[in-house]
């Protein structure tokens, strides 16, 4: 395994757990930790051993977004272009954890703000300790919700409630984000990664291609029509049909045994 100086990154159980470890900077992005993740990320797509994926952070934080320190902004300098680092970096990292074939769990173990609160939105289930909070921070410097942040945003929460944090950047706390029905669950702090790699080790012995297909089309649903969604529907339910993982469940259930998925 390659060796990371800004990241965490380990295979068990069919569970990768990729760890963001910059603590003393609660976990924020320079250049050199968007390189470390894209690896990691690859590993996680290409990996067999992996059937489902944990992103976390070390320290008191989650992520505090883009470490300001590792650019120049000066309000004398000339212009800074912004949209090359969402293109280069944040914006492969997003689709990535989108488009993964396999689940991916997110475990918010303290402050998730700008781009950190984004990448936990587009992770497929939110699991953050009682003390998190998440923060659209943008408002404060004059920018936008970025990393997929004005698109899952409003889709986790409602416009009203998502145009509230977004323009006023007040501090959603754990709990209150559980309620608002913008993550899966709050749970005591201690408690955080015991439960996720609970759920995460339950999901990699689930049947990976068919939990892959349901993220794949729920994800798609916003921007499809229902006549195509239901084509899609068919299409994905023909693929399945042919997987050893529906075979194994049906016989499974017959048999009155456990099944036993091999994720394909």
């Amino acid at each position: 395994m390659t060796a990371f100086a800004n990241i965490m990154y380990t295979v068990e159980d069919g569970v990768a757990v990729l760890t963001l470890n910059r603590p003393e900077t609660l976990n924020s992005f320079t250049v050199a930790m968007h390189e470390e993740v894209r690896v990691a990320m690859n590993d996680a797509r290409t990996n067999p051993e992996v059937r489902c994926l944990l992103i976390t952070g070390a320290g008191r934080g989650f992520c505090a977004g883009q470490d300001l320190n590792d650019r120049t902004v000066q309000s004398d300098a000339g212009p800074l272009d912004l949209g090359e680092s969402v293109e280069k970096y944040y914006n492969p990292f997003v689709r990535s954890i989108m488009t993964l074939d396999k689940p991916v769990l997110c475990a918010v173990n303290g402050v998730a703000a700008g781009a950190g609160a984004s990448i936990a939105l587009a992770c497929d289930i939110v699991l953050a300790a009682r003390s998190a909070k998440f923060v659209q921070v943008f408002c404060k410097i004059g920018l936008i919700p970025d990393s997929g942040g004005t698109w899952n945003l409003p889709r986790a929460l409602g416009l009203p409630r998502a145009k509230g944090l977004a323009l006023l950047g007040d501090k959603l706390p754990a709990e209150q984000a559980e309620n608002w029905g913008m993550i899966w669950r709050c749970v005591d702090d201690d408690a955080l990664m015991s439960e996720t790699m609970e759920l995460a080790r339950y999901l990699a012995t689930q049947p990976t291609r068919g939990l892959a297909e349901t993220k794949r089309l729920l994800n798609e649903s916003f921007s499809t029509p229902m006549h195509q969604q239901m084509e899609n529907e068919k299409y994905a339910m023909r693929r399945l049909g042919q997987s050893h993982d529906y075979r194994e469940g049906v016989a499974a259930f017959l048999d009155k045994r456990p099944p036993v998925f091999r994720g394909d």
